[in-house]
């Protein structure tokens, strides 16, 4: 069995033997799998001992299972245990890969609650976990005195939360008065509000593709633009995961080449380090820069 499959195995696993019990749909939605490819993983877990319990649609890996207490030890961080992973992960710098990418292994097999607390700030903790409850009991929550960057205004806002992004930075959810799906970020969250209401909306939920600016969307923008060490130094500070995209050209120069989701993103970076960088290709980065100058660098000069 090659690594993709035991990691949607060990997955599968977490998901029959955690509180909640998923209907094969909602389980063929998250790991993206087949049902009939569930119904053979579910057969094989059987055969190896687990006891699992099936009621109407939904499936329950029971604790009679004979490897019941050695997987509840597998996929669950004691207090101490998380401590010490964060310290370890902590320890690695920023920029290296192998940070970001052993945080994400971790939180597709490990407790998600534990994960948390070994990625997200002390501040942002509480509401972390509130929201992690709610989309674990798929409940409706109210994001008090949400602080959002595009109005400029401080409000509630009320929302069905139903994924992470990586490392717990933003959280998509489904907000029933605008009836899209947005993208909230946790720092800017006063508190988070579980209410009674469960989802109303959940047939609409749908996070969409990320990009190393951390802008989100459905239709790529391929660029490519040349850094100084400066900005390349910058780019890796401020968005880490861009170091799979970076190769290195000729004396001090980088190539970052790359798919983008949103030109707002990779055009903020661009405009801070303007002394540093250079657009190779990409005319829609170009005319939005232009754009974006044209517009706001008037008022400031003014």
């Amino acid at each position: 069995m090659d690594q993709p499959k035991i990691e949607r195995l060990l997955r599968l696993m977490k998901m029959l033997s955690g509180s909640i019990n998923y209907t094969v749909d909602e389980i063929a939605d998250k790991l993206q799998m087949s049902r009939r490819t569930i119904y053979r993983y579910i057969d094989t877990l059987k055969g190896a001992g687990f006891v699992i319990r099936r009621t109407g649609d939904s499936f329950k890996m029971m604790k009679e299972s004979r490897h019941f207490d050695d997987l509840e030890q597998l996929v669950h961080f004691s207090e101490e245990e998380s401590y010490l992973v964060n310290r370890l992960i902590d320890g690695l710098d920023d920029t290296n890969m192998l940070k970001q990418n052993l945080r994400k292994k971790l939180a597709t097999v490990y407790n998600v609650t534990a994960m948390a607390d070994c990625v997200v700030r002390k501040e942002n903790v509480a509401n972390t976990h509130e929201l992690i409850s709610a989309i674990e009991s798929k409940k409706q929550v109210i994001l008090r005195n949400y602080s959002s960057s595009n109005k400029g205004d401080v409000r509630d806002r009320l929302i069905e939360p139903f994924e992470f992004t990586t490392n717990y930075i933003q959280v998509w959810c489904y907000e029933p008065q605008s009836g899209k799906n947005k993208l909230f970020r946790v720092s800017r969250i006063g508190a988070v509000e579980q209410t009674d209401t469960p989802w109303q909306h959940q047939s609409e939920h749908k996070s969409e593709n990320s990009d190393i600016f951390r802008t989100s969307g459905n239709t790529p923008i391929h660029i490519k633009v040349e850094l100084g060490t400066m900005a390349k130094n910058l780019l890796l500070e401020e968005f880490p995961l861009a170091e799979r995209d970076l190769t290195r050209a000729k004396g001090d120069k980088w190539l970052l080449d790359t798919d983008i989701y949103r030109l707002e993103g990779a055009g903020r970076f661009i405009i801070g380090v303007a002394n540093d960088i250079k657009i190779i290709e990409s005319e829609p980065l170009k005319n939005y820069l232009q754009m974006f100058i044209d517009e706001h660098c008037r008022k400031i000069v003014k």
